[in-house]
Order: structure tokens, then sequence, then C-alpha cells
């Protein structure tokens, strides 16, 4: 295979330059991936360099499976020999290597974020602090943040200059304390714990600097200090560090991302050689001028010329409804309408926001619509209830000393220890610097806190199944002991008990899947790697490629995807650009910009940017002001849907234009105008009428009576009480019903 082959002048040149520093631009749609994969491939099968050499880091586990199969199949077997994970996989499988010294067992667990707060929570009780007064999710990400600076408490501690600074340093230092008690790591002492070995234990550093001479990180623009640090470390000595980026996509500064270290990467390498990609593959000409003329307004970045040789495609569609429920209703029908005629499928189509909150009309006009969507961001699979509690008595079976997990399951299912217990137990383990675990331990014993007969009796057979599961986890393959635990502990038979059981069994059931993927490992252990890699699970990690569902997702979460259809629904002051961004101004008012930027270069084919007249979110209703964003749209790339009359034609800037939409305009029927602009349904033939009392019949649903009805645009909603599936809001249009 030639590894050159099919790559322009500057992927070849960005591949074959090898020694020394390299910064790579890599505008959206410029073949990254390809350039990262094949500039690996050419290290192993053009210099001689080993794989075992070489580590590639990146972000996502979508990225870095991408970049695994890429690899597998231009290296075959030599690829898995190449070191390529996120930034929080290969520090976890460093510290299960080398942690020991900083006082980590290789058993230990990670904490996700649910997982966090729940600490979080019980660190505020156990310093007599209401966590009604003190919000944990923000003292968690202060934490967080002071992490992603490498500041333990003790240095917080010596910035506090507030009380609400107090609190969060003895919150954080209580919380270091509970992590060490149950051998657990969060997400951020994953990367900074790394930094601190490497650091304190100059030999760890020699073996991973004189192992790794090739060091690759992709998405280098959403990089924090820590991260940014953990690379000159492990590149400091061979100087081979290769970076990917772009600093018009660097979105992430509320997860600490810092923008100037791509900006500054030049000053820290000042021999780095610097080769910008600026071919996009992606998107029509027309889409990719319209965002090169959004993203210019910025003045952090550094400057590209994105072109592409794709043809000019359709003019992006700038389209402007009444309100929320049109916004969405528009969506829908233009879905339909594409699917129908344009040979699109629902699955090539996306729907992004700025805020999840804006979800919520889409996905009620999809379900009048019958159309099928997947919201990433919703309850996560490894967030729901079920599973949550299956993978606390995996935890404990791995390392007992995981306290946020015992007291999970304690009580799960109910054995007859109830709150007040659990609450007595973890204050006589916190007096007597014990895990829960050795409390529960000491109750069997005899020597523990003093319950009554029933209780005691309780906590010694809870104590008994843990300390049976925890042996049959060194003896039985993952699947045999996941069947085990789930009969002996009762969870099965309290499960499928419930009201919704058979569909969160089915859930558990999809866990057992995916435990099968380390079945053939020898029993104990399949436990270990199974737990971390569910543990560095992410939104964008489930979505699933359906053919027949639309995906809703935020701006955020939509980095790294692309779509040949794009709606991106609320362009409007106050949203998008976000109203906490327009009160700090500059570097937050540069980000919202490049968020839209991301959003409308996810577009292969067709991209729609939707705002209202006005909008109800936050429990506030109110006219709205089009994005300044949509100002630096050219008029020759856009074509208007949805306006009012008197604006079919572009005339000054759209905020100008939006002007015109007087209080006294709100008579006119935007449903109808939009439903002549926008093809919307005509009622059934056979079935225009029905009214409240009506009794009506639904293939799926079966019989009902009519409640309620509401013209909408040129259709009906019909609310109709089902007689089995209770309340239904339907499209009159799209229900098939019958009068009985």
């Amino acid at each position: 295979m030639d590894i050159l082959a099919g790559l322009n002048e500057a992927q070849r040149e960005a591949v074959q330059y090898i020694k020394g520093p390299l910064l790579i631009l890599a505008g959206p749609g410029s073949g990254k991936t390809r350039v990262i994969t094949h500039r690996i491939a050419y290290l192993v099968k053009t210099t001689g360099v080993s794989p075992r050499h070489i580590m590639a880091v990146t972000f996502t586990n979508k990225a870095a499976r991408e970049m695994q199969e890429r690899l597998q199949k231009l290296l075959g077997n030599l690829a898995e020999q190449v070191w390529a994970g996120t930034f929080h996989a290969i520090c976890a499988r460093i510290l299960r290597k080398d942690g020991k010294s900083l006082g980590l067992d290789t058993n230990f667990v990670i904490y996700d974020e649910e997982d966090q707060q729940s600490l979080v929570k019980q660190c505020l009780l156990d310093l007599d602090l209401d966590p009604r007064q003190y919000n944990p999710q923000k003292i968690r990400n202060a934490i967080s943040q002071a992490k992603s600076q490498q500041i333990t408490h003790d240095g917080l501690a010596a910035r506090a200059r507030s009380p609400w600074d107090d609190i969060v340093c003895r919150v954080y230092e209580r919380y270091q304390e509970q992590l060490g008690q149950s051998n657990a790591a969060d997400f951020d002492d994953l990367l900074m714990k790394v930094v601190q070995l490497l650091e304190k234990q100059p030999a760890v550093l020699e073996k991973y600097r004189s192992r790794y001479l090739h060091l690759l990180v992709d998405e280098f623009q959403d990089t924090n200090l820590i991260q940014y640090k953990l690379i000159r470390l492990l590149g400091g000595k061979h100087r081979n560090v290769c970076v990917v980026g772009d600093p018009d996509q660097s979105i992430y500064s509320w997860r600490f991302a810092d923008i100037r270290n791509i900006l500054s990467f030049e000053k820290d390498f000042p021999d780095a050689r610097v080769i910008v990609l600026e071919q996009n593959y992606r998107s029509t000409k027309n889409i990719l001028g319209a965002a090169s003329a959004i993203i210019s307004a910025n003045q952090k970045r550094k400057q590209k010329d994105l072109w592409t040789s794709n043809t000019e495609g359709m003019p992006v569609y700038l389209v402007k409804t009444y309100n929320e429920q049109e916004e969405a209703q528009f969506v829908a029908n233009e879905i339909l309408k594409l699917s129908s005629s344009d040979g699109i499928k629902p699955g090539d189509c996306v729907v992004m926001y700025r805020t999840n909150a804006q979800s919520r009309a889409v996905e009620e006009a999809f379900m009048r619509y019958g159309l099928k969507y997947k919201l990433v961001g919703g309850t996560r699979f490894y967030q729901r209830r079920e599973i949550k509690d299956t993978i606390a008595y995996l935890r404990i079976i791995q390392n007992p000393f995981d306290n946020i997990s015992l007291s999970r399951i304690i009580r799960i299912p109910g054995r007859g220890i109830g709150a007040k217990t659990l609450s007595d137990l973890t204050n006589w383990a916190r007096e007597n610097t014990l895990s829960l675990f050795a409390a529960v331990k000491a109750v069997n014993e005899g020597g523990g806190p003093v319950f009554g007969a029933k209780i005691n009796t309780a906590l010694a057979g809870f104590y008994r199944l843990l300390n049976d599961l925890i042996v049959e986890g060194q003896q039985l393959s993952l699947i045999k002991l996941m069947d085990t635990l789930l009969e002996r502990s009762g969870y099965r038979e309290t499960i499928r008990g419930e009201e919704d059981g058979e569909e969160r069994w089915e859930n558990i059931q999809e866990l057992r899947t995916v435990a099968a993927d380390y079945d053939d490992l020898p029993p104990g252990e399949g436990l270990a790697p199974f737990l971390e890699k569910i543990s560095l699970v992410a939104d964008t990690d489930e979505i699933e490629s359906r053919e027949d569902t639309v995906t809703l997702i935020t701006l955020h979460q939509a980095k790294g995807l692309e779509f040949p259809i794009v709606f991106i629904v609320g362009l409007e002051e106050g949203l998008l650009p976000h109203r906490r961004s327009m009160e700090e101004g500059g570097d937050e008012l540069e980000e919202e910009r490049r968020l839209c930027y991301v959003g409308v270069t996810r577009a292969e084919r067709n991209v729609y940017l939707l705002h209202t007249a006005r909008r109800a979110i936050f429990g506030m209703s109110s006219e709205s002001t089009p994005s300044r964003f949509l100002d630096d749209l050219p008029g020759h790339l856009i074509e208007l849907k949805g306006m009012v009359p008197g604006e079919e034609q572009p005339g000054g800037s759209v905020r100008v234009r939006a002007k015109r939409w007087r209080d006294e305009d709100e008579g006119i029927n935007i449903a109808d105008l939009l439903a002549k602009k926008s093809g919307l349904r005509q009622p059934a033939a056979g079935l225009t009428e029905v009214n409240p009392g009506d009794r009506v019949r639904h293939g799926k649903f079966g019989d009902g009576q009519v409640i309620g009805v509401r013209v909408t645009g040129q259709d009906r909603e019909v609310i109709v009480a089902f007689e089995e599936s209770g309340v239904k809001k339907l499209l009159l249009s799209m229900a098939s019903l019958e009068k009985i």
C-alpha cells in the first residue's frame, strides 16, 4: 500500500515531516484523522519506527475507535502495538501500572460525575454543612477547575479570598480523603495524579519517555493546562510532538480547555513546523462560505483559507418562524419532505441547539409527526438506575472500599436497612477512620455500632453476601459473576417485579452483552477492564447510526460529528450567543461564534439556520432578536424561508429586517404562511373534521375519545384519551383516525 496515495500536498507534508515538533492546523472536514493515521503508518512502514514507540492521544472514545480501525487497515496486526486512546484511558492505564507510590491500588475505581456529586454531598454532611445552602454541583465544578490547573486543596487554601473559597477548600480536602479511603479516583485525578507521578518519579518519567519516541495529539485546542503539561512531560526529551487542532473549533472553556495552548504552541516549541490543512472534503462551497464568513469576525484565531472542490450546493436556508412550536413544526415537515422527495433518510438529519431545554419543542413536534429521534444527552444508558445499581455491585466486588457504591446498594433491594441505619453506620465509620465495608464487617463480627437484632441480622447477611461475591469474583467468568450477583442479591426478582421491570431488565441484559466482550478472559481478570471501559464512556459514544432516527443534540456535543442535513434552531440573541457570553463579552463571545461555526461545518449537503419572532424558554416568553452571527452571512449564499409578508427579499441585516415584525403583525396566521412556503401536510382525506366528544379508533392505540382539538397551521392537533394507551396528541394528517 502506498501510504501517501490519495493525500493532498499539505497532508503529504504533514505525514512526512517526522523530526521535531509539528503543529497541524486542521480546518473542519480537512481529513485530520486520515493525516494522523497515515503519519503513524509512515513512521512504521517507511522510516522503521517500532509501533511500540508511538502514542496517539485523542479526546473521545469514538475518535479513538475510528483511529484504531483505520490503523488496523494500514498496519494490520502491528496496529495493536500503537498506544492509541483518550487522555483519561491512557492515564488510567499508567496509574494501574505505576500509581502505587501515590497511594492507589491497582483495583481503584473511577468515579463518574454522579458519583462525584454524591461524594461532595456526603462531604458537606460530614462537615456539618447544608447541601441545600452550598450547591454540591458548584463545589464539584470548583474542585474540578482546581485540579485542571494542578492545584491541590492546600494550594487552593492559599488562594482563598472569600467565605465561599474557604468552604470549597474544606470540602476539597475531605473529598480527597474520601477518595483515598475508597481507593477511587475521579476523572480529573486520572490526569493530575499522572502528572504528579511523572514529576516526582524521574525513573517512571524516563521509562515512558524512552518508550514513546513519537507523540501525536488530536483536538489539541481542547486541552487544558494539566493535559498540556502531560504532553510536554512525555514529549520533552525527543520533542517529536505532533499536535493537531483548530483554534476556530475551541468550544470547551467551561470544561477548562485553554485556547492559549494551541495559540502559543510555537512559543513553547520555537522550532515547530506549522502546516495548515485548508481543503475541506465534507461540505459544499456555499456551506463553507457561510461558515468562513461567520468565523472571520473573531480575533483570537489563526488564519486559514478554507476551500473545497465540492459543488456549490444548495443555498444556506435562513428560516424565520413565529415561535418555537412553529420552528419545530417546520423542522419536522422539512425532514418529512426531504425524506419523500430527495432520497434523504431521517437518520441523515440532525437538529442542534445551544441548550438542552430547547429540545422540548422539537421532541413534541416529532412525536406528533411520528418521527423517530435519538436524544443525545438525555438519560444515558450507563446512568440508568438499574445499570448504575448493577455496576455498583460489580465495583464493590472489585474494590470493597468503594463507599459510594456500597452506600448505593446497601438498601437495594430492600433488606430491612433504612436511611437512619445507613447514616449511623456512615458516621461510625468516619469516626473510626474506616470504610463502610469495614463498618459492616465490624457489625457482623460483633464489634461495630449497636443496632437492634433485626438490623444487625440484615447487616450481617449483607456482609456475607458481599464477601461471597468477592470470592466468586476471582473464580467466575464475568458473565457468570453478573448472573450470580443478580440472582443471589435478589435484584433480578426485585427489578422484574416493578411496573416497568421488563424494560429495565432488558437494559441489564444489554449490559450483559457489553460484558460478553470480556468473558473469554480468565476468571477474575475481566471485571477490571470492563469497569474501566464503561466508566470512561461519554454521551456521544452512545450515538447509533440508524436510517430512521433523527439525532437531537447540543452544539457542544455535535463536535466531531457530521451529517448530510443540519438544522440549527434558536439562532437568537441570548441563546446563540448565550446571554452569559453577552454579559461577559470578549473571549466568551468569541467562543459562542466558534460554537456557531462548529455547528454549520457539521453539514455536508444542506444547513438550515432557524430563528423565531417570539420564544418561550426558561419560564419566560418574549420577543426574539436574530443572532448577530446571522448578520455576517453573505446575501448571495442564503435563501430566506418562513418570512412574513414584505420580507421576501434580503434588505439590510437580518436583525434590521426583523424589526419590521411589529406587535400588530401577530394577527397574521404565520402557520398558514409557513404551510404555503414549506408544503405542510393537508389533513388526511376522508376525515377532515373531528370534534371533542367524538369516538375514534387508531390502528396502534385502539379506541378512544377526542378531548381536544387545536388548529396548527393547515393541520389539526387532536388530543385523544385512549382506553388502553392513555392520552395521546396526534396530528390529524398523520394519525389515520377512524370515527366510530
